[in-house]
Parts: structure tokens; C-alpha cells; sequence
């Protein structure tokens, strides 16, 4: 097996009294799609701050590429991209605007091909002229979405990155990921509250509940732990257990 491209050991992060992050541990593989569940609160996002390098750890480390994140920070995250449904672009700039300002801002070879790809494979033809403020909340996450997978990251973060796209969106987006990370071997870290979705997607499920991890494995091994007759009624269980 190869060597894991994230490797988390032990992470933890307290806001004063409050533990958000509980001693957490997992790794990634190259190619592999994880699926980070949990309900609200549970420390999803703080563990995504953390990988992302805006927040720092109370204790333990995070790796990725072999490198410790607290000491190459710059090195990596010229790999790591991050796609949310609940981040806000520049609204004076038009689609292609902002897009070259992501080139620009990673330093990217050859931006105006770049541009012309993922615009293309995301279909945003109509929408590359048309300014950020007019952006449906669709065509927004669609957006966000091509200026994360244009700097070609080896592994994207991805917060609920269908939750306002229509069903035929949705379906194309996720097409999209599955086909990009066959062709080139993205990793994903992938959360949503779809848990059709989440099982379509991922390779394992990590649940998260009051900053700990209480099951992980496959959706089918995790349903199986639980017994339960799907990824869905786990959730449900997990989220009871407050």
C-alpha cells in the first residue's frame, strides 16, 4: 500500500472550556474518497479549519505529503484546494474574472486554458461572462467548485458541495468528481447531510460526534456496526446519542 497522502494523529483543539476536537486520528490514501459525517457541532468544520491551516491545533498533527502542515503550511496547501457551498467570492468580478484571479493568486501555468477546461466540464458556458452578485446559489457552488479543481490539488475538501443544486446539477457534479478523481488520482474529504450521496461517494465513512470518532469503515461496515438498515438511520441513531 502506499503511503497515506493525509495522515491526522491524535488531533485536538479547545476553545477554552470547550474540547471541538477530540484526540482524532485517520489517514487517506492517494485516489481515496473519505466521508466525514456527523451532526451539528460535531467538529466537522473545525477539522476542516484545521487541515486547512486556519486554525491551530491544541495538540496532536497533521501530515500531508510526509510533511508536517505546521511547518511547510505554504508547500502543501499549494496542493490542497477547498470547495464549500457557504463561501462568497468577489461580487464585482464576472465568473471569469474571479477564476483568473485564483490563477494568478497560485501562480498557475497557462490560466486561460485552465479557465477554458473546467468551464467546460462544469458547464458554465452561459454564466462565464456573467457577474458573481447575479450567480444563482447553483451557479454560485458550481463557482466555487471550478476555481478549487482548476489549481489541480492532489486532495480537494469538499463542505455539502450539491446542497443547492438541482437534482440534474447535482448528478453532473458528482460525475464530474468521480470522473477527475479516477483520471488523475484526487483524494477527497467529503462531507454532506445526503446520505445517498455520501454513500455513492465515498470509499469510507468517518462519524463524528462531540469532536470524537465513533465509527468508521465502508457505509455498508458502518450500517452493519450499527445495526441498522442504512447510512441514513445510523445518522439518526448518532444524533440521539447527543
Amino acid at each position: 500500500m502506499s503511503s497515506p497522502i493525509v495522515q491526522v494523529q491524535q488531533l485536538t483543539k479547545r476553545f477554552g472550556d470547550f474540547t471541538a476536537v477530540d484526540q482524532v486520528s485517520f489517514e487517506i490514501q492517494p485516489g481515496e474518497t473519505v466521508g466525514l459525517l456527523g451532526p451539528n457541532g460535531a467538529g466537522k468544520t473545525t477539522t476542516f479549519q484545521m487541515l486547512l491551516g486556519v486554525v491551530t491545533p491544541t495538540a496532536g498533527s497533521i501530515q500531508m505529503f510526509g510533511l508536517d502542515l505546521m511547518q511547510h503550511r505554504e508547500t502543501i496547501l499549494r496542493q490542497v484546494n477547498f470547495s464549500s457551498t457557504y463561501i462568497s467570492m468577489p461580487y464585482a468580478l464576472s465568473v471569469e474574472e474571479n477564476l483568473r484571479v485564483t490563477g494568478k493568486l497560485y501562480g498557475l501555468p497557462d490560466i486561460s486554458r485552465r479557465i477554458d477546461d473546467v468551464v467546460k466540464k462544469l458547464e458554465m458556458e452561459d454564466i462565464r461572462h456573467k457577474l458573481t452578485r447575479k450567480l444563482s446559489s447553483g451557479q454560485m457552488s458550481r463557482l466555487t467548485l471550478a476555481k478549487a479543481v482548476m489549481t489541480e490539488p492532489k486532495i480537494l475538501f469538499l463542505d455539502e458541495p450539491t446542497a443547492s443544486l438541482d437534482p440534474d446539477i447535482a448528478h453532473k457534479i458528482k460525475a464530474f468528481l468521480k470522473e477527475y478523481r479516477d483520471t488523475s488520482g484526487l483524494s477527497m474529504l467529503y462531507t454532506s447531510h445526503n446520505m445517498r450521496e455520501m454513500e455513492e461517494m465515498s470509499d469510507r465513512i468517518i462519524f463524528l460526534q462531540r469532536g470524537k470518532i465513533v465509527a468508521q469503515g465502508t457505509a455498508q461496515e458502518v450500517v452493519t456496526q450499527y445495526g441498522e438498515d442504512d447510512l441514513e438511520q445510523v445518522f439518526l441513531k448518532i444524533a440521539r446519542d447527543r
